[in-house]
Order: C-alpha cells, then structure tokens, then sequence
C-alpha cells in the first residue's frame, strides 16, 4: 500500500521512534604525577605515583609515561587496575657529573601532568675494593708453589692510586701488579700471590697495599698456608735377593717431618715381597726405615716398593732371583777294602751346598752291619757354598762282604733323597810272634843254622816249626791262634847236623 500521508497529534517536535544505543564510557582523566623523592644526588631509584580524576574503568587504564633525561629512566607506561585510582612504578637514576632536571611526563583520558626531579653530582670519591680480605693457599707440597689471586677494583668515582704493596711470611711473594698502580673508575686488576713453603707446618703471612682510598690508606689481605714435606727417595740395603730373607730399606722427605710426623704410604707390587702399608717419619726427622719381608720365588723376578707422602712418590727395584737349593755330594760310593775285624776304618764324604739358596739337610740314615756315621746333626742347613764333612765308620765284627747306604733326606732340587753306596769285607784278626836270638859264643863249631820249637803253654809237647833250618837269628812264626800262650825255644844245628843245647824258653801270650 502507497502512504499518502503522516498524521501527528499532540505538541513538541516531531520524531521518530528507533532503537535506542549507547556511547562507550569515557576514561578517567590524569589528575596528578608525583615521586617520593623530588632531589636525588647519585645513583639510586625514585618511587612515583600517577593518580587519577576517577576509579579505572573494567580491563584497567593505561598511562603512558616518559623522562626527557637520560639519567632517569621510567617504564613506557603503567596501568591503573580496574577500581582503582593510582598506581605506582620506579624511576632508576643514574650518577651525573652535572647538576641536572630531569620532567617525568605522565598522561592519560586527555589529562597531561609533569614531575621535575632535580639531579645532583655526587663528590668524586677514589675508592679500592678487594675481592677477598683472607686467603688461605691451603696445603702446599715442600719445594712446590701454590697459587692464588685477589682482585683489585676502583669502586669510587674518581681514579684510585696504590702506591705500594708488600708482603709478609716465609714462602710468600705477589706477582702481577706493578705500583705505584693507578686504576680508573671500575678498572681492576689481579694480585698474584703465590706460597712455596720450605719447611712443614703453617706459615701465615699478610699483603698490604697503601693507597688513596676513601675507605683508608691501608688494605690488608690476611695470608696462610701450610707446607707439606714430599717423598724424595726410597731405598733398600739390598737391591738383589735370591731366597726368602728380608731387606732394610728407607723411606726419605724433602724436608724434616712436622708436628706428629708424618705416615708415609707402601705398597709393592710382587706378592713375594710384603712392606707395612705405610711407615711414620717422626717428627724433626727426614727418614725412617721399615723392613720388606721377601718370600723365595721359583724363577727369577723384579719388585717395584712405591713410596707416597705429600704427593710425592718414589720408587725402588728389588731383582728375585730363583731359590734353587742342591745338595752335592762330592761321592755316591766309598769301598772300604779289606778292614781287620776290631780294627776300624773311617771314610769322608763332603756335602756341599751347591744352588743358589740354603739346602736343608732334613734326616741322614745308615744301613749295613759295621757302618756308621758322624760328623753332621740333623737337621742340618747349609748356605750356598758352605760344606759339612760326613765321617763313615767301618768296623766289621765277623769275616765277610759288608755292602750298606748312607741315605739323606733335603730339599734339594736334584732329588729329595741322595744316597751313597758302601762296600767293604770284614777280615779275622791275625796274630804273629817274631823271635830274636843271639847266635852261641862259646862253641868252637859254629852253627849252619837253628830249628824253632813251640808248644801251646802248659804242654810238653813241642813241635818244630821251620821246615829247614834258619841261617838267620829270627823267626816269624805267623800260625798262633788268639787267647792262646805259647813257650818256644831255639836250638842251633854245626854243620855235621848235630844240635846243640837247647836256648832257654820264652812265653808269649796272643790277646
């Protein structure tokens, strides 16, 4: 349908009816900017306020902010929190070497508000700081150095100047650092200091420095430190052994040992030698010695002993030669011969030590009617080269081959058991009686020769013992028999056969 017309009624303007809107809220506007602080001299931080007309609106309000000095320095911007009217932020402030304003500008809803803070110059002050007024090189090897450094800093503002520094305790000195020194505002630089001690025990000491400083003319930097003496040396009285024995060895300090002495670690690395696990050097002394206990090896060997004190370490070489115990005999047979029953015979046979450690004669044994042995007790040892003398008795008691053994027990490496043969023949006792006479004087036929008669003591019964007759004044009559006595006489025979009177008798008694 086609509207012709608009009917009004009533008074007032003309209107038409529409949706109705809304406009969005206005911000609050910035009321003031202020700071706790409205003269700073230095460096330091200033706290400041920005305060609104109103509370912020939902989500907060941002005021931005700025400085037009370098020298201080603001956020770009804080937010006020919904609700609230103010907020706070820091303005930092740096050293100026002119007195300065700096204006802090705050703005926000259309309001604009400005703070002037006033910048003063701090005096120019030298000023040195260490990094460490103590320090301690701790344990310091005898003959060694340790080392340590303190930093030398010009915290002031204005050039620091050290004039001179010296040092203070036995085995300190300082490197580094020439003086006089000058160091600007910040600059630094680094003390050497270093401690070679030449005796045990602490040793303090004290670094000063002189400067202009406006914390004092005099630093000091407290020093200690305590030398430790080291392992120098390691020996042994014996530096080959073949064979268990033991060996005296000593254990050496660069220095003399402090206060309770000091231990100084053993070790050796051949199971046949055993050293004490460490050893103690008194104290004022420079050595001690301990003993190595070695056990006899087969083949031939090397031992290093190791020495540790202080961290220093020695070492010291023992040889091992084989342990090879021998018996030698100088023989494995002694014949005897021929020996009269009752009349002994003796033989010796030298036992000799031949290998290269102490053969040990264990148990020595005789066998055989008539042997005997003496001269060595058993067990009996015998070092290398050194001999016994072994005596064998024969001493037959009947007629007859006698064969027997020396046998004896060691350790030898040629055999256990080392035996000498013996041989001899046991012969009867025999008995000869040897008659002298005078030839006859007062006989105008001169005898040819004489006949010998005997008869068995007791008997009258006399029997002529030569064949022929004896031209000689003697006779050796080889037939008398042991336990037996005998009474002879002599009768001389001229030349036709006829015998004279007979001598007188002699009596003799066989044993």
């Amino acid at each position: 349908m086609l509207l012709s017309s608009l009917t009004f009624t009533g008074c007032g303007s003309a209107g038409v009816n529409s949706a109705e809107t809304s406009s969005p809220p206005s911000e609050a506007v910035l009321s003031s900017l202020t700071c706790a602080n409205g003269s700073i001299t230095g460096a330091g931080t200033d706290s400041c306020t920005v305060t609104l007309t109103a509370a912020a609106g939902t989500g907060g309000q941002a005021v931005s902010l700025s400085s037009n000095n370098s020298a201080v320095v603001v956020p770009s911007a804080v937010t006020v929190a919904a609700g609230s009217s103010s907020a706070s932020f820091t303005a930092t402030i740096s050293t100026v070497s002119t007195a300065q304003t700096a204006t802090l500008t705050a703005s926000s809803g259309g309001g604009i508000q400005t703070y002037g803070i006033s910048l003063g110059v701090v005096a120019a002050a030298p000023t040195l700081a260490l990094s460490a007024t103590s320090v301690s090189l701790g344990t310091v090897a005898v003959g060694g150095t340790g080392a340590g450094s303190v930093t030398l800093t010009s915290s002031g503002t204005a050039a620091v100047t050290v004039s001179a520094g010296s040092v203070s305790g036995t085995g300190y000195t300082i490197s580094g650092v020439s003086f006089p020194l000058i160091l600007n505002s910040g600059q630094t630089a680094k003390l050497g200091i270093a401690f070679s001690p030449t005796a045990a025990g602490l040793v303090s000491g004290t670094v000063t420095l002189t400067s202009n400083s406006s914390t004092g003319t005099t630093s000091t930097i407290s020093l200690s430190g305590t030398g430790q003496p080291v392992s120098s040396g390691l020996s042994c009285t014996n530096g080959s052994i073949t064979g268990a024995g033991t060996d005296t060895c000593t254990a050496t300090l660069n220095a003399a040992a402090g206060t309770g002495g000091q231990a100084v670690s053993l070790s050796s690395n051949n199971a046949a030698v055993v050293v004490p696990s460490a050893v103690t050097v008194a104290a004022g002394a420079t050595s001690a010695t301990f003993t190595a206990t070695i056990s006899a090896v087969s083949t031939a060997q090397t031992a290093t002993l190791t020495a540790t004190s202080g961290g220093g370490t020695e070492t010291y070489g023992i040889s091992l030669g084989a342990a090879v115990p021998t018996l030698k005999l100088q023989s494995t047979s002694i014949p005897f011969g021929d020996v009269t029953d009752g009349t002994p015979a003796y033989q010796s046979v030298i036992l000799t030590s031949s290998g290269t450690v102490a053969v040990t004669v264990s148990a020595g044994s005789v066998s055989g009617t008539g042997y005997t042995i003496s001269g060595v007790s058993f067990p009996t040892t015998l070092n290398p080269g050194q001999t016994a003398t072994l005596q064998i008795e024969f001493d037959p008691t009947t007629p007859g081959v006698s064969d027997g053994a020396v046998t004896l027990t060691s350790n030898s490496s040629a055999g256990t058991t080392s035996t000498i043969s013996l041989s001899g023949t046991g012969m009867a006792l025999s008995y000869e009686v040897i008659l002298t006479w005078d030839a006859p004087t007062d006989s105008s036929d001169p005898a040819l020769g004489y006949n010998v008669y005997r008869a068995i003591s007791g008997s009258s019964t006399y029997e002529l013992l030569n064949s022929s007759l004896d031209a000689t004044t003697t006779y050796t009559d080889s037939t008398v028999q042991n336990a037996t006595a005998y009474v002879y006489y002599v009768e001389s025979v001229d030349a036709a056969g006829n015998p004279a009177v007979p001598s007188n008798t002699y009596t003799v008694s066989i044993p």
